[in-house]
């Protein structure tokens, strides 16, 4: 074993020594990658028209045809063979959605999202149906010493419901709990209310004809996915989960009225005393709902530049980038609509389009690279990298001849690690560079040292990375199938990350310009060397063994 690693170190040496010297074509051809092309793609792209991009969305489908009319204008292929359009793959993407709810109280039908929602997740994909003859109310469903709203009832199997929100038992003046303590007291009070044993809960939300009604309906959407995720290999369900349903004050006064009372006077009542005030109703519910499989338009755009050596050109890099985002601010009251993206990843889907121009001009003028290159912008990377999964397990070249993938996630903007730092205009994050391959990672260091002297931060390399960046970009979805992986980063996680402050405004063009020529420059070196990188390491980085 130590004579092979000897061995291919001494090639590693012996092939970089080559790349010391600047290679004139790959500089001249750079030049389209350049602070001017990169606006004018991002202004486009990270524009309010486009809606933030969303899966699924219209702004994501404007934003796909956006790249796909470049990829054409550059005189790239649509390589996929399997479809309506050769520049889109089409992602298998669903979501499992509520239909068919209703809830009845003694036999009168109230109105979805005026009186109740049933949330998406408490809906089994068998369906759901609920009927019973009495509900006990258990105030706010607390349980803590000095304060029991279950004292003296029996709420085993039983429908409970309880306000949404709110303890009588807080202090007077005393702030409410915000952040992490309210989630923590939210999953105490659940752990609790769970320990009861109900059937079904009530959740009464004081505030309910106030929420708009665009967050009720998404609370009964579900998750967009992969179909392959659901229902057949999803997670099973239980065979009778917990129904929660959320309903507003005048339901459940309905349900109160037999008792001649009201969640409003019961509130006053709890709060002034600081005693349970619970109690049973003689009320029938009866609630259903089934949930339907929809599929969601998406797809991965990718342009397809054949190499120009017959005994090299069946390799492929592959270049990604993400041009989803998170979409459209729906807060009524907002004046900024739009979630832009600019950075995340608008910036890195626009350093792909620069190399695919500059790689076009060069293959036009005679000097494409000896490989072949797929430029790849990918969808859904903002609920699970489900786009980058998808080509990976219905790759449109095989995975055994992609030789690396560089993946540019955004490249725009200076981190808040190095704002106001000397270097903070000539840095970038590199990720997962030696992690499968010790010579792709040596051979990122001599292109930079001759080409774009960037500071190389790997900072995110180590394995106790608690932000775990290496795991949560779309060349994840290749370095797990053992293909060697660059994933160039700027650390930008503040304020305006999945903010609505990530604009065009805030993009330093000329250090995207400068991140996009060093990923440029080693896919050239990548896409024209006499080897593929050696892949030496196992996932975790640790060196293979041989026997």
């Amino acid at each position: 074993m130590k004579k092979q690693f000897l061995y291919t170190g001494f090639a590693i040496m012996l092939s970089l020594s080559a790349t010391a010297q600047k290679n004139p074509d790959a500089v001249k051809f750079s030049e389209a990658i350049n602070k001017t092309r990169a606006y004018s793609h991002l202004s486009v792209i990270a524009s309010d028209e486009y809606e933030g991009r969303e899966t699924g969305k219209k702004g994501a489908w404007m934003a796909a045809e956006y790249i796909k009319k470049q990829f054409q204008s550059f005189g790239l292929k649509g390589p996929v063979k399997d479809g309506s359009d050769p520049y889109f793959q089409k992602i298998g993407l669903i979501t499992n959605d509520v239909v068919n709810a209703t809830f009845t109280v003694n036999g009168k039908a109230k109105q979805l999202y005026k009186d109740f929602v049933i949330p998406n997740n408490t809906v089994p994909t068998t369906g759901l149906e609920l009927n019973a003859s009495e509900v006990v109310f258990a105030g706010y469903g607390i349980t803590k010493e000095g304060y029991n709203d279950f004292d003296g009832i029996n709420a085993e199997g039983k429908v409970v419901m309880i306000f949404s929100a709110g303890d009588p038992t807080a202090k007077a003046g005393e702030p409410a709990l915000t952040g992490r303590a309210a989630m923590m007291a939210r999953q105490k009070m659940m752990s609790g209310l769970m320990a009861a044993k109900p059937k079904a809960i009530l959740f009464v939300d004081m505030n309910f004809d106030n929420v708009p009604e665009y967050s009720k309906i998404a609370s009964t959407a579900g998750r967009i996915m992969l179909k392959k995720d659901a229902p057949a290999t999803a997670a099973p369900q239980r065979a009778n989960p917990l129904v929660t349903i959320t309903i507003s004050p005048a339901t459940a006064n309905e349900i109160l009225k037999a008792n001649n009372t009201t969640v409003e006077e019961l509130a006053k009542k709890i709060t002034a005393s600081v005693k349970p005030s619970s109690l049973t109703a003689t009320t029938t519910v009866v609630a259903t709902a089934q949930k339907k499989e929809i599929p969601q338009r998406g797809e991965n755009v990718l342009g397809f530049l054949e190499g120009s050596d017959p005994k090299l050109k069946n390799e492929v890099l592959v270049l990604t980038g993400h041009y989803d985002h998170i979409g459209l601010n729906k807060d009524p009251n907002a004046t900024d609509k739009v979630y832009n993206g600019a950075d995340d990843d608008g910036s890195g889907t626009t350093g792909v389009l620069l190399m695919a121009e500059a790689f076009s001009k060069a293959k036009k003028a005679g000097k494409g690279p000896k490989r072949s290159i797929l430029f790849m912008t990918v969808v859904g990377e903002e609920k699970g990298l489900l786009g980058s999964e998808w080509y990976a397990e219905h790759p449109v070249f095989p995975l055994a001849n992609t030789i690396a993938d560089l993946n540019t996630d955004m490249i725009g903007r200076i981190g808040e690690e190095y704002l106001g730092k000397a270097d903070s205009a000539n840095y970038v994050y590199s990720v997962g560079s030696s992690m499968l391959s010790t010579e792709l990672g040596q051979i990122q260091e001599q292109i930079n040292n001759t080409y774009t002297n960037l500071k190389l931060d790997f900072k995110y390399d180590d394995p106790k990375d608690t932000e775990r960046i290496y795991y949560r970009s779309d060349h994840y979805n290749f370095a797990k199938n053992n293909i060697p992986i660059i994933f160039f980063y700027d650390g930008m996680l503040g304020k305006d990350y999945h903010g609505l402050g990530d604009e065009v405004s805030k993009i330093n063009f000329d250090l995207l310009a400068k991140r996009a020529h060093l990923t440029y420059y080693i896919a050239w070196e990548l896409a024209n060397r006499a080897n593929r990188p050696i892949v030496d390491k196992n996932q975790n980085g640790t060196p293979k063994t041989t026997n």
